[in-house]
């Protein structure tokens, strides 16, 4: 079981994964204008890369799943810090509130992206027009609330959240099977974390539920609030493991530790997914189903191998107190939230530019993460929404005043 030590240790390099698994989705976000074939985005890039395509498949397999896995481990931490009643109320305002405040201030800005997007192609873009009618859509359309933005993750960590403590209470109103069942799920987390053919058997549900996806590998379940039970599934699991994975202490290090095996392992499933995908286009081929079985099953492997070393690598580079990852810990969370429309407006302002796509994505990339670091020190990690966000509000540090030592003082 978790120490209390433990329960009340800030672990910094799980701050880091946190952070990083966000931050790359900001990246990933703004690579999708740069595929070489049009996939229904706001807008396409007049230069593109097949390279594109390659980072998209690997990074989106376990971006979420490494996300889902850090929150299971930190909501068990934080259930057992504050207790039943103020782990519930933790959850409402640092998820629901961001939820259902996000999607009236983003969805009318991110279909004003999609309108300018359109328009871009006519050779003109008239903003404000794209504005006034990204607000008339969403406001005439509520029968489609809560969908159609980046911010599903934040619904299906709620569903993956009740899902685990109906279970846990479920378990807990019989003593005697509770430790029983206890012990063994403890054995199997153990053995997953342990042995050199977890990630092998752990990718057979996986696939299981891949099978069923509308695509090959993971889908992005943002059309509707009815769940999509396969993605529940994967991103609920990784969810009950990182829950379970902080009931033991230090387990997690064995999970997260580097090994030739893992890193072969990994690099020779992230390959073999990069090489099959090519033949998701080709539906009429003769082994299609066989082809898709191997896809799926070198998907999977990659995405646990991939979380499994990114928790290493992390653990290694930044097991250590850091003002700055701390700081970026603490602001990845706003950073994602608010990212995406800027990354589209971006993604539109340098679409007709005749730069080289790797040039195009750095710039997007860095302008995004740069003006919404500047957004959160200004407006947001002193003020309420830091509290909502990150569970109390915090002295500026990129327009740190005086009034920060009074601030500090007060607080």
């Amino acid at each position: 079981m978790t120490t209390s030590n433990q329960a009340l240790q800030r672990l910094d390099y799980l701050d880091a994964v946190r952070a990083f698994a966000l931050l790359l989705g900001i990246v990933f976000h703004a690579s999708l204008s740069f595929l070489p074939v049009y996939i229904g985005w706001a807008v396409m890039d007049v230069s593109t890369s097949a390279l594109v395509g390659i980072f998209m498949l690997i990074s989106h397999s376990f971006r979420m799943a490494l996300f889902f896995l850090v929150a299971g481990f930190f909501s068990h931490m934080t259930f057992h810090r504050k207790g039943a009643a103020g782990f519930l109320q933790s959850r409402f305002i640092r998820i629901v509130i961001p939820f259902v405040a996000g999607w009236f201030l983003l969805r009318p800005l991110l279909v004003s992206g999609w309108v300018m997007g359109m328009q871009s192609l006519r050779g003109e873009v008239a903003i404000i027009a794209s504005l006034n009618e990204g607000f008339n859509v969403v406001l005439g359309s509520l029968n489609a609330a809560f969908t159609g933005t980046h911010l599903w993750f934040l619904y299906y960590l709620l569903l993956a959240t009740a899902a685990v403590l109906l279970m846990r209470q479920i378990v807990v109103w019989h003593p005697r099977s509770y430790r029983a069942l206890t012990q063994r799920v403890d054995a199997v987390v153990h053995w997953l974390a342990h042995s050199r053919l977890a990630f092998i058997v752990a990718a057979i549900p996986t696939v299981a539920c891949l099978w069923f996806m509308g695509e090959w590998g993971m889908d992005t379940p943002d059309k509707s609030l009815g769940p999509q039970w396969p993605v529940l599934f994967i991103y609920g699991g990784f969810f009950a493991l990182g829950w379970l994975l902080h009931r033991q202490g230090n387990v997690i290090e064995a999970f997260g530790r580097i090994s030739v095996g893992k890193v072969f392992l990994g690099v020779v499933a992230s390959m073999a997914a990069v090489f099959l995908s090519g033949f998701e286009g080709q539906p009429g081929h003769p082994q299609y189903p066989l082809i898709k079985a191997l896809f799926l099953f070198s998907y999977a492997v990659m995405m646990w191998s991939l979380v499994a070393l990114t928790i290493g690598a992390f653990k290694r580079l930044f097991n250590r107190p850091s003002k700055t990852v701390r700081y970026l810990a603490d602001s990845s969370y706003w950073l994602y939230l608010i990212h995406l429309p800027i990354v589209i407006w971006l993604q539109i302002a340098f679409a007709e530019t005749p730069w080289h796509w790797g040039v195009k994505l750095t710039l997007i990339s860095g302008i995004t993460i740069a003006v919404s670091l500047l957004l959160y020190d200004l407006l947001v990690r002193a003020s309420v929404i830091g509290q909502v966000l990150n569970g109390g509000r915090k002295a500026r540090v990129l327009f740190a005043r005086r009034s920060n030592a009074a601030f500090a003082n007060n607080t």
